[in-house]
C-alpha cells in the first residue's frame, strides 16, 4: 500500500529558499491521495508520470519509503480526478489527509502485512517438500518414488505457491502488460511463471517434450523458492520501512489529547482540537502544554527537550511564551492559547520534516531516470541470454537457457534503487527533528555536502541580540553596588535599550531602586536627574565634561573598554565621578565552541554585521573568528551581495541568520541556516532551521546533512553496483571464464552460473540491506 501526499498548503511569503518543489510560479495548493500496489522505483516513475500528465498539475514527487508524494497544482483540481489518473495507471487511489496515515490507512496497511505473512507462511511450508523432491529425490527412501510421480507431487505443492502465494506478482504482471508498462511485478511474475509453466508441460506431457529433442526437466523448486524468498524480502522490507518513520510518529505522539479550558471560575477538560486562539487554559504540574501560547499568571519550569533537544528546563513566568507538547514540571500556570492545530510549532516541525521527506536529491533523480528504462532493459537482457544459451550453450541447452532467463529476471532489483534515497531521507530528517535540526529538503542535504565557508550574522545570531551590562568600574572610594544603584535608579525612566540593560542588571542583583524626583533625557548624550536631592548625570564622557566632572582617573579604563567594543558611559553625583558602566551585545553561550568546531572541520568561518569595524572586530575576537574574515558596516540590503562575492571567490557558502534583513542573504547562500527564535521569513528562506536557536546546532546540522547525503550516495552506489554486477552474472557472463577448459577454470567448483533461487535470495536481501543501511542514521549523535 502506498500513500501520495498532496497537502493543501499555500506558498509562504518572502524570498524563495532552497526548495525541492516544482519550478517557481503561482500555486493552487495540493492534495493527499492514498494508493495501492506500488512496490519499486519503476512504479514510482509511472505514478509520477500519470499525475504530472493531468492538466493543472505543476509537478509530482512520489516517495516509495513513506508511501507518500507531494503534488503541486497550478489550478484547483478535485482529488478524485487525481485519484482516477492513478487508477488509470494501474493502481488504486483515494483521498486522505494528515501528516501520517489515518486509521483507515493504518488498517489497510496492517491487513496487507497480515496477508503478506500468511502468503509467506504458506509458501514456505509448501516449498519444503518441493525442494526436498527436487534436490534430494534420489536419496534412499525417496528413490522408490518414480520420477514422474515425484514431478506430480511437486506440481501439487508448487501450484498453490505459484497461483495463490504468488498471486500479487501475477496480478501485477497482468496489469503492467495491459498498461504496456514494466515493473518489478512483471520481472518476478514472468520469471516464476516461465519456470512453473515449463515444469507443468514437462510433468503433464513428458513424451511430447522428449519428442522435441529436450529433456523433461522440472523447475517447480525454482519457482516456489523464488516466490517464497521474495515474499520474505517484502515482509522484512515492510517492517524495516515502518521503523523509518518512528521519529515522525514520536513527534506526533508528543501532543496531549485534552486541554483544561478556564471559563470564569469553571475549568473544563476538552479535546485538543476544540481549543481556539484566545482560550484561557490551565496547565498543572506534570501535564503537557496543550498548544502554543503566552503565560498570563503563575511560574514554572518547562521541559522542551522533546521538541528542541535542549536538555535543561526553561524557567517561565507571566509574559513568557510556551510551545505545545512541552512538559510543565513544577508549578501551575494559566496561559492564553495563540497558535493551535496546524499553526503550532510542533505541527510546523512535522510539516517541514514531511516536506523534506517528500523531496528528491539530484542524485536520486538520476536513479529515477534509470528506473524508467530499467525493467525493459532487463527483459531484453533476459531474452538475449535465453537466445544465446539456447543457441550456443552446452547441453541441455533448453534447461540452461531457461534458468538464465529466470535468473536475470529475478535478480534485477528496481526496489533497491527506489528505496535508496527516501529511506535515508526519512531516517535522517526524523533524527534531525529529534535533535532540533529541521532539514527542509534533499537540496539542502546536497548543498551542505559542498559547504566550505559559514557566514554568521552578528546581532541575534552570534550575540544575544540585546545589550547587557558587562562591566561596573567604581571610582576610588565608591562601592560597586552604590554605583549601579544610582545609575539604574536614574535610567529606569529612560526607554533607551542601553538604559534597560543597566536596570535589568541591577534588578537581577537584587538592588533596590529609588524613584528620581526629576528626569531629563539628552538625545545621543545621556540623562540628568535629581535623585534624593542630589544631581546625577549618566552619559558620555563629553556630557560629563560639559558638566564639569573630572574623569581623568577613569580615562585609561574607558579607553580599554572602548577598544574592546563596549559602549561606555560615566556616572557622576553632585559633580563627583562615581565610576564607569560598560554595555555590549554579548556572545551567546557556546558561540566560541561552535566556531572552533566548524574550523576544526576545515571550514572558513566569517562574520557579517552592520556595526562599526571596532565593535565587529571585538565580537569576532571573542568568538574566535579571524580579523580578516569580518565583514563590518554592511547595510541590510548589501548582505546578499557580500555572500555573492564570497561565492565568486570559489567558496560554497552557508549563511546563518535570524532576522528579516537576513532573508535575502539566506536565500542567496548555497545553504541558509535559520535560528529557531528568529523571524518566520528567515526560516522560510533557509534550507535548515535550528529549532532551539543554539549555535552548537550549526556544526551538528552540517554533520547530519552530510551524513544523510553520504548514506544516500552509499545506498545508490550499492544498488547500482548490485544490479550492474548481478545481472551479467545471472546471464552467465562469467561462464566464458570459469567453465571447464576456460581461461580461468572453475572457482572452487563454480563455473560462473547462478541458480535462480540464489538470484531471488540476493534480490530480497538487496532491498533489506538498503533500508538497514538507512536505519544507521537513527544512531547519529
Amino acid at each position: 500500500m502506498t500513500f501520495i501526499k498532496l497537502e493543501t498548503v499555500q506558498p509562504p511569503p518572502g524570498p524563495p529558499g532552497p526548495s525541492t518543489a516544482p519550478p517557481a510560479g503561482p500555486s493552487a495548493g495540493s492534495v493527499d491521495l492514498q494508493i495501492t500496489g506500488m512496490h519499486c522505483a519503476s512504479c514510482v516513475a509511472r505514478v509520477e508520470q500519470a499525475l504530472a500528465a493531468v492538466p493543472g498539475v505543476r509537478g509530482a514527487s512520489v516517495n516509495l519509503a513513506t508511501e507518500r508524494a507531494s503534488i503541486v497544482l497550478e489550478a484547483p483540481l478535485a482529488p478524485e480526478r487525481l485519484a482516477e489518473a492513478v487508477r488509470q495507471a494501474g493502481y488504486g487511489a483515494r483521498p486522505v489527509s494528515g501528516p501520517l496515515a489515518d486509521a483507515a490507512a493504518e488498517g489497510e496497511r496492517e491487513a496487507e502485512r497480515r496477508s503478506l505473512v500468511r502468503r509467506f507462511a504458506v509458501a514456505a511450508g509448501l516449498s519444503v517438500p518441493v525442494v526436498v523432491l527436487g534436490h534430494l529425490g534420489m536419496l534412499p527412501g525417496l528413490r522408490a518414488i518414480p520420477l514422474e510421480a515425484q514431478n506430480w507431487i511437486q506440481l501439487l505443492f508448487a501450484t498453490p505457491v505459484q497461483l495463490w502465494a504468488g498471486w500479487p506478482f501475477l496480478r501485477g504482471s497482468w496489469i503492467a502488460l495491459r498498461r504496456r508498462t514494466a515493473d518489478m511485478n512483471l520481472l518476478v511474475g514472468v520469471g516464476t511463471l516461465t519456470a512453473y509453466l515449463t515444469s507443468l508441460v514437462a510433468t503433464v506431457a513428458p513424451a511430447a517434450v522428449r519428442g522435441a529433442g529436450h529433456e523433461a526437466h522440472v523447475y517447480f523448486d525454482t519457482a516456489a523458492v523464488i516466490v517464497t524468498l521474495i515474499l520474505l524480502g517484502r515482509l522484512l522490507e515492510s517492517r524495516a520501512r515502518a521503523s523509518t518513520s518512528l521519529a515522525m510518529r514520536r513527534l506526533l505522539d508528543l501532543r496531549p489529547r485534552t486541554a483544561r479550558r478556564v471559563s470564569g471560575s469553571d475549568v473544563e477538560e476538552i479535546p485538543l482540537d476544540r481549543v481556539a486562539p484566545g482560550d484561557v487554559l490551565l496547565v498543572r504540574p506534570g501535564e503537557k502544554v496543550p498548544v502554543d501560547g503566552v503565560l498570563l499568571d503563575g511560574r514554572s519550569s518547562v521541559d522542551a527537550s522533546m521538541l528542541t533537544g535542549e536538555s535543561l528546563p526553561v524557567e517561565v513566568g507571566p509574559g513568557a511564551r510556551v510551545s505545545g507538547a512541552t512538559l510543565n514540571q513544577a508549578g501551575s500556570f494559566r496561559m492564553r492559547a495563540e497558535r493551535v492545530g496546524a499553526d503550532s510549532m510542533l505541527m510546523q516541525i512535522v510539516r517541514l520534516v514531511q516536506q523534506a521527506q517528500a523531496s528528491k536529491a539530484e542524485v536520486a533523480r538520476l536513479a529515477d531516470r534509470v528506473a524508467a528504462v530499467f525493467v525493459p532493459v532487463v527483459i531484453s537482457i533476459a531474452v538475449a541470454a535465453f537466445v544465446l544459451w539456447f543457441d550456443f550453450g552446452p547441453e541441455p541447452r533448453l534447461s540452461g537457457a531457461l534458468l538464465k532467463l529466470v535468473a536475470v529476471l529475478i535478480i534485477a532489483c528496481p526496489c533497491a534503487l527506489g528505496l535508496a534515497t527516501p529511506t535515508a531521507l526519512i531516517v535522517g530528517t526524523g533524527r534531525g527533528a529529534e535533535l532540533g535540526v529541521l532539514i527542509r529538503g534533499a537540496d539542502a542535504l546536497e548543498s551542505a555536502g559542498g559547504i566550505r565557508a559559514v557566514v554568521f550574522d552578528k546581532t541575534g545570531t552570534l550575540t544575544r541580540g540585546r545589550p547587557a551590562l558587562t562591566d561596573v568600574l567604581p571610582a576610588s572610594g565608591v562601592e560597586e553596588g552604590r554605583l549601579l544603584a544610582v545609575a539604574a535608579s536614574v535610567e529606569q525612566r529612560s526607554e533607551h535599550p542601553l538604559a534597560e540593560a543597566v536596570v535589568r542588571a541591577a534588578r537581577e542583583r537584587g538592588i533596590a531602586l529609588t524613584e528620581p524626583e526629576d528626569f531629563s533625557a539628552l538625545a545621543g548624550r545621556g540623562v540628568v536627574a535629581l535623585l534624593s536631592g542630589r544631581a546625577v548625570v549618566v552619559g558620555s564622557a563629553a556630557l560629563l565634561a560639559g558638566q564639569g566632572v573630572d574623569l581623568a582617573a577613569l580615562e585609561p579604563e574607558r579607553g580599554r573598554l572602548e577598544a574592546a567594543g563596549r559602549t561606555v558611559f560615566a556616572v557622576a553625583e553632585n559633580g563627583a565621578p562615581l565610576g564607569l558602566l560598560a554595555v555590549a551585545d554579548t556572545l551567546k553561550p557556546g558561540a566560541r565552541e561552535a566556531v572552533a568546531t566548524l574550523e576544526r572541520a576545515g571550514l572558513e568561518v566569517w562574520m557579517i554585521t552592520g556595526d562599526n569595524a571596532r565593535t565587529a572586530q571585538a565580537i569576532a575576537a571573542q568568538a574566535g573568528i579571524a580579523p580578516q574574515r569580518v565583514l563590518a558596516q554592511v547595510l541590510p540590503g548589501e548582505k546578499s551581495a557580500k555572500i555573492a562575492e564570497l561565492q565568486a571567490a570559489g567558496l560554497r557558502v552557508a549563511m546563518v541568520g535570524d532576522g528579516i534583513n537576513d532573508a535575502p542573504a539566506l536565500a542567496r547562500a548555497d545553504l541558509g541556516i535559520a535560528m529557531g527564535g528568529g523571524t518566520d521569513i528567515a526560516m522560510e528562506a533557509s534550507g535548515i532551521t535550528l529549532v532551539r536557536g543554539d549555535l552548537a546546532g550549526v556544526p551538528v546540522a552540517l554533520r547530519l546533512a552530510r551524513r544523510t547525503l553520504q548514506v544516500i550516495r552509499q545506498n545508490l552506489f550499492w544498488a547500482f553496483v548490485y544490479n550492474t554486477l548481478g545481472i551479467p552474472v545471472a546471464a552467465g557472463a562469467l561462464y566464458l571464464l570459469l567453465r571447464e577448459g576456460g581461461p580461468v577454470g572453475p572457482l572452487f567448483g563454480w563455473q560462473g552460473t547462478l541458480h535462480p533461487m540464489f538470484a531471488s535470495l540476493a534480490m530480497a536481501l538487496s532491498s533489506v540491506s538498503v533500508v538497514s543501511s538507512s536505519l544507521r542514521l537513527r544512531g547519529f549523535k
